[in-house]
């Protein structure tokens, strides 16, 4: 069996006074993370967490010490708190519901001194896969979100080199 990882760094670090107590209860237990002085340095070692964990009653907490600054982490909690049974201790969150992204971006709009967030991942595999090598670059803004895999790359050197696609039509011809 192939086990594919994807290593995920976050810079620059993030300013802890910028991050709300519930941004920082979802992206601390879906990255990594190390102080760097008054700020906070994300990564993922090995993929970046999509199911998540939580005590109900921290979950709550958090939610309500940051629903007033509004946004995608208070938004997609909100619907979270309310398919909650009352009996629940936990709650397990599918992050993939959302976007870690958008949380950034968030965060962004609100830090003046923050222009932008960049994200580079690898993709890695335990067996020499051709769908288990590569990478991506994400840009995040207060406006855009923007990515490109290394697929997404080559593909623009192709049109770069072969702007009537001839490359395309050989390799057709082949499959």
């Amino acid at each position: 069996m192939a086990d594919y990882e994807s290593p995920t760094i976050i810079q620059p670090s993030i300013p802890q006074t910028s991050i709300t107590p519930l941004e920082r209860l979802l992206l601390y237990n879906m990255f990594q993370s190390e102080l760097d002085g008054d700020k906070v340095y994300f990564f993922a070692k090995k993929w970046i967490e999509d199911l998540i964990e939580l005590n109900l009653n921290e979950l709550r907490r958090a939610y309500a010490e940051s629903v007033d600054l509004g946004g995608q982490a208070v938004a997609f909690t909100a619907k979270a708190l309310a398919a909650a049974r009352p009996d629940d201790v936990t709650i397990t969150l599918d992050m993939t519901e959302t976007s870690w992204e958008f949380f950034f971006q968030d965060i962004i709009a609100r830090e003046p001194g923050l222009k932008y967030v960049k994200a580079l991942s690898a993709w890695t595999c335990s067996k020499m896969k051709p769908d288990g090598f590569g990478g991506m670059a994400v840009l995040i803004t207060a406006e855009r979100i923007l990515g490109k895999s290394t697929d997404d790359v080559i593909n623009d050197f192709l049109d770069e080199v072969d702007p009537d696609g001839k490359f395309e039509e050989a390799a057709d011809e082949h499959s």
